[in-house]
């Protein structure tokens, strides 16, 4: 095992190679013993494939794979659980749902308000693997949901001790905004700033009152979550939906955070692909660019700045600027140098 790093009197150690290691090892070298701790529950990921079912509970359960016979037939349906339990009381046989982004999709087709049973509709050919900590989107359910909920809450008091921004994930409309504000006075922290994830069809819809709003306070952005819009709107819509998004955070002169799969290929295999590139060029029009996590994060960040480096002479927000171009001056040149012409 390699030693990575120490934390007080504790090492964070690493193996290149399979290990089965139970709380309680002894590991030594030549001079020093030491026993391994705490080890972090790993959650195996979910297998799902067209036609399968899923259960949905709102019970704090652990996720389980379906259980299957002999012949591959379903003998009990996979389960996770629902974080957020009251979303089960809202939703009605026959709406869509969909888990990760978008990238597994299917329809509800029966629900008692403790638990869902959802029919797969769209996954890869092979199957999908659905991971813990997923974000679900229920696009056409009206979910009456607390805009800030008990956990929020008493997380917001580790916040505003610890940081200096906080994220609204799911804002729906401009009185929340001011609920946020009113919670973070009560704090002591009317000065601080002030996140808005725009994730929904309903807040691209509220966009100007939830702007006027944020615009109350000191300091204020917005976060253009790509992914959940993309499934709220549909991805035919969603290239509109966030050209209009910096439309009208630009006329409210609010920064922007573009974000959602940003440079994905690169940060997770080292190799983008020629969309993704251009896809990362466009967040020049933005004040920021998210990139998710990956092992090949270091080479993504060097990559995105050498990107919007590069766009800076090009773009300044929504406008082009049409600078002079280098490609240009070189065809100016070879003409002066060629033979002339009748």
């Amino acid at each position: 095992m390699r030693v990575e790093s120490r934390m007080g009197d504790s090492l964070w150690a690493s193996s290149s190679k399979t290990a089965y290691v139970m709380k309680g090892t002894v590991i030594s070298n030549a001079n020093n013993r030491a026993q391994v701790g705490d080890i972090p529950h790993i959650v195996q990921p979910i297998s799902l494939k067209v036609g399968d079912t899923l259960v949905l509970s709102g019970r704090p359960i652990e996720g389980r794979d379906a259980v299957r016979d002999a012949a591959g037939r379903v003998k009990r349906p996979a389960v996770i659980p629902c974080t957020l339990p009251q979303a089960l009381t809202t939703v009605r046989r026959g709406q869509p749902i969909w888990f990760d982004d978008g990238m597994i999709g299917g329809i509800i087709v029966s629900a008692s308000g403790k638990q869902a049973r959802v029919k797969i509709t769209s996954a890869l050919e092979g199957g999908s693997s659905l991971r813990s900590d997923k974000g679900i989107n229920l696009p056409r359910t009206e979910l009456r949901l607390p805009p800030i909920t008990e956990k929020d809450t008493a997380d917001l008091g580790f916040i505003t001790k610890q940081a200096d921004i906080v994220g609204y994930s799911f804002v729906r409309a401009a009185k929340y905004v001011d609920l946020l504000r009113s919670m973070l006075l009560e704090r002591r922290r009317a000065d601080m700033g002030i996140i808005l994830k725009i994730e929904t069809l309903r807040a691209f819809e509220q966009l100007p009152s939830i702007l006027l709003a944020a615009m109350r306070a000191p300091l204020a952005g917005v976060m253009i979550a790509r992914g959940d819009l993309a499934v709220e709107c549909g991805y035919e819509r969603l290239s509109e939906v966030q050209e209009e998004i910096l439309w009208l955070c630009e006329a409210a002169h609010m920064p922007t955070i573009w974000a959602t799969q940003v440079l994905e290929g690169l940060t997770k295999s080292g190799i983008p692909s020629r969309a993704e590139v251009t896809d990362a060029a466009m967040g020049e029009r933005a004040e920021c660019v998210m990139l998710n996590k990956g092992p090949y994060m270091v080479g993504a960040v060097k990559a995105l700045d050498n990107i919007l480096e590069r766009m800076q002479a090009h773009q300044a927000k929504k406008s082009a600027l049409l600078r002079h171009l280098s490609i240009a001056e070189s065809f100016f040149k070879g003409s002066a140098s060629g033979p002339t012409g009748r």
